[in-house]
């Protein structure tokens, strides 16, 4: 099982990143991510909504499994391509600077089956992720940040 982490302080308040980054309109602010929306007729993110994200060489399909604004949330992988096994991934979030900013805290938990490339896959999909995980934080701060 391979473990990912990530972490970024965002000159934000730990409300407005935890919308930002809970809310799947905003992920097509990164680079590798084309589309995101809701998928089962929810207007707005919460634990048990489903979220379809398209990328760059991705499509996900993830559940909120947990949901607790503007602390942290979690979520699953139901469905991928390529394929993965998720155990699941938080994101955390620490107020810093008096509450001015945020600490994010983003750790993931997979491995892929063999038909999608087992154990030989994960060194290039951790990277990938890496630099996906990044995107997606750096696009926020810069939404934030500029506001």
């Amino acid at each position: 099982m391979m473990e990912l982490h990530v972490e970024r302080t965002i000159a934000a308040p730990p409300e407005r990143v935890f919308d930002w980054l809970a809310d799947p309109k905003s992920l097509k602010a990164a680079p590798p991510v084309f589309g995101a929306k809701l998928a089962d007729g929810s207007s707005e993110p919460r634990k048990g909504a489903v979220r379809v994200v398209t990328g760059a060489g991705i499509w996900f399909e993830e559940e909120y499994t947990e949901y607790d604004p503007p602390r942290s949330y979690s979520y699953r992988i139901l469905r991928s391509v390529p394929g993965f096994v998720h155990e699941g991934g938080t994101l955390t979030f620490s107020p810093v600077d008096a509450g001015a900013g945020t600490h994010v805290d983003w750790v993931t938990r997979y491995t892929h089956p063999l038909w999608s490339g087992g154990k030989a896959f994960e060194p290039v999909s951790s990277r990938l992720l890496r630099w996906s995980f990044r995107a997606v934080l750096d696009g926020c701060a810069k939404a934030l940040e500029m506001s």
